[in-house]
């Protein structure tokens, strides 16, 4: 991670498609939170799950489909949500899609 501070990136290029995976990289990792850059290929997901605390989710390449409590959401490039608290979302790829999803843990 110190490699990326203090100069400018390609966000795009921080996380790299492979074929039939879901691929991580965090960018930040704090004990108060964290920022994760995420490719998904066509077809990979992220199950049903909650969080403690709100997300919010940044599309930089494609379209995601992002279910929050069973409402499904289109979310196309240049686009964020917020994945309220305790509340069930999953995340699945009609076609390859990248996010920035940041997480601050905080109940305040």
């Amino acid at each position: 991670m110190d490699e990326l501070k203090g100069k400018a990136i390609e966000i795009e290029n921080l996380a790299e498609y492979q074929k039939d995976s879901v691929v991580s990289r965090e960018i930040i990792k704090k004990e108060i939170g964290t920022v994760t850059i995420f490719a998904f290929d066509k077809g990979q997901g992220l199950s049903e799950h909650s969080a403690p605390y709100d997300a919010m989710v940044q599309i930089v390449d494609g379209v995601g489909e992002i279910t929050i409590s069973g409402n499904k959401n289109i979310v196309k490039k240049g686009e964020l949500i917020i994945m309220p608290a305790n509340e069930p979302h999953a995340l699945f790829a009609n076609e390859p899609f990248k996010m920035i999803l940041t997480m601050i843990r905080s109940e305040k």
